[in-house]
């Protein structure tokens, strides 16, 4: 029997994996993907390169990485019954049910399993890395009554994304911004969506549906939902001398402060300060943000309220503002963070399955024991005395 001591909520801090993928220091502010910093690979790195790194465990030749781009360039394009089932989506729908729905799909028309097959993994790493861009934006446009703009083989794979959504070559600062924004957001050790990926993973089951239960996990706003609800509150402070006292009513109620806190990190997340340099960049080449002085400010007063509880700004504090600059939608905010750990959660999945044992935690039971079966006819109604006073 566990004894209560050992109970720890949410599994915090309960070890369980040995992973050699991603690294955190929380205390030190430190992100390295196989042992290189997030600095050097959002400086020196693209998505892609960085995918290549965190699924096979090395940085990739020159002729490893052209062949690679080259899969995925040429795997864009979904399946036309993807598509037409994607049409039937109501147009109210989040697009992170949308994409949750369509990743499970490719299930279906790849759903030959063979784990202990190098070929196998591979052409299902492409397809995902390859075709969840492609799902995004073409829901993105189908909603509004459009047909989905087809991938251009010409660009890279950021580019590509942000022609599909708006049918116009983007800037190249934009999409270098936008392909460090998934370098970014890429991986990030056992998190909640990481974990549910791994536990799918576990049952040996196939990468897509391992896939698509991440992106469900993802999508609370406790997990991946957070960078919408940033933006949200912004537009509520509505300018610079309200920080502080919507702060203090925050700390006074007990209320989140969206884009601050975090499990691990306890000084800023290294990733939030990189954002804040490239959102920075999007300003000076296409106009100041108004909301971008209200983080500021928000930023200082939280540290001087909070600072000593070590309360910073996490990754989805500036990453609205950044996707905001790109003019892309708040609620494809979350689809693009999926976009982009997709291939965190294929290493985690590439790394289960090759030391392979199903996740199965026990419990500590807190219910009765020995009740006697009551008979239907002889069962009363329990009444609700808080409903009857109402």
């Amino acid at each position: 029997m566990t004894a209560l001591s050992e109970f720890k909520p949410g599994l915090e801090g309960v070890p369980a994996t040995l992973s050699g993928i991603s690294y955190v220091d929380g205390q030190k502010g430190i992100l390295e993907y196989r042992g290189i910093g997030i600095e050097q690979l959002a400086n020196q790195s693209t998505f892609l390169e960085t995918s290549y790194l965190l699924i096979w465990g090395k940085l990739p030749t020159k002729e490893e990485l052209v062949e690679f781009e080259h899969e995925i360039r040429y795997h864009r394009r979904i399946k036309y019954r993807i598509r037409d089932m994607m049409k039937c989506f109501p147009e109210t729908g989040h697009p992170m049910d949308a994409l949750q729905t369509s990743a499970a799909a490719l299930g279906l028309f790849y759903s030959r399993r063979a784990l202990d097959n190098p070929e196998y993994i591979r052409e299902a790493v492409v397809r995902l890395l390859a075709k969840i861009p492609t799902m995004v934006a073409a829901f993105q446009l189908m909603r509004k009554g459009n047909d989905p703009v087809q991938p251009r083989d010409d660009l890279d794979y950021s580019a590509n994304f942000l022609y599909m959504l708006k049918e116009r070559e983007p800037d190249p600062i934009a999409a270098r911004v936008f392909d460090v924004c998934l370098t970014l957001h890429a991986e990030h050790t056992i998190n909640a969506s990481t974990f549910s990926a791994m536990v799918t993973a576990s049952t040996l089951t196939d990468p897509y549906a391992v896939v698509a239960s991440a992106v469900g996990t993802l999508a609370g706003p406790l997990h991946g939902g957070a960078n919408e609800e940033v933006l949200t509150m912004l537009e509520e402070i509505g300018s610079v001398e309200n920080v502080g006292p919507y702060v203090d009513h925050l700390i006074a109620t007990k209320s989140k402060i969206m884009g601050f806190g975090h499990r691990v990190y306890k000084v800023k997340d290294p990733r939030a300060t990189i954002l804040q340099q490239l959102g920075e960049q999007l300003f000076e080449r296409f106009g100041h943000d108004e909301y971008y002085e209200i983080a500021l400010e928000l930023e200082r007063v939280v540290a001087d309220r909070l600072g000593e509880k070590g309360i910073y700004p996490n990754v989805d504090f500036y990453s609205g503002l950044v996707y905001r600059k790109l003019d892309i939608p708040s609620d494809l905010f979350t689809p693009i963070f999926a976009i982009a750990r997709v291939s965190g959660w294929l290493a985690h999945w590439k790394e289960q399955i090759t030391k392979n044992r199903i996740f199965r935690p026990t419990q500590i039971y807190t219910g009765s024991h020995n009740e006697t079966y009551v008979p239907i006819h002889e069962r009363t109604c329990a009444i609700n005395l808080e409903a009857e006073t109402l």
